[in-house]
Order: C-alpha cells, then sequence, then structure tokens
C-alpha cells in the first residue's frame, strides 16, 4: 500500500518534468485540429453522396 501524501508529491514531481505547450503552440494545433476535422467531413460527405447516388441509380435500372 503506497501512502497516499507520497503518492501525490511523486505526481506533482513528475508533472514538473513535463514540458508544457506554449500558448501559441496550443493555439495552431487546435486550428490544424479543427481544419482536418472539416476536411474529412467534407471528404465523407462526398463519399456518402456517391455511394448514395450509385445505389439510387442501381436500384432504379431494376424498376
Amino acid at each position: 500500500m503506497v501512502n497516499p501524501l507520497e503518492f501525490l508529491q511523486e505526481v506533482r514531481q513528475e508533472a514538473e518534468k513535463v514540458t508544457w505547450p506554449t500558448r501559441r503552440e496550443t493555439l495552431i494545433t487546435t486550428g490544424l485540429v479543427i481544419v482536418m476535422v472539416i476536411l474529412a467531413s467534407l471528404f465523407f460527405l462526398a463519399v456518402d453522396e456517391v455511394l448514395r447516388l450509385m445505389v439510387h441509380l442501381i436500384m432504379s435500372l431494376g424498376h
């Protein structure tokens, strides 16, 4: 069993070793993530529409 106080001290020591990103780095990374999400959404929207049209075309051939 680990002493909770000792555990918290070790956690704090480890957190001090972390190299935290600057505000600028965080904003740039956030912006890139948002752009990639939008691009992926547009890509999957286009694929979905193409597949929908193909299925509609195939289904209309049977009538």
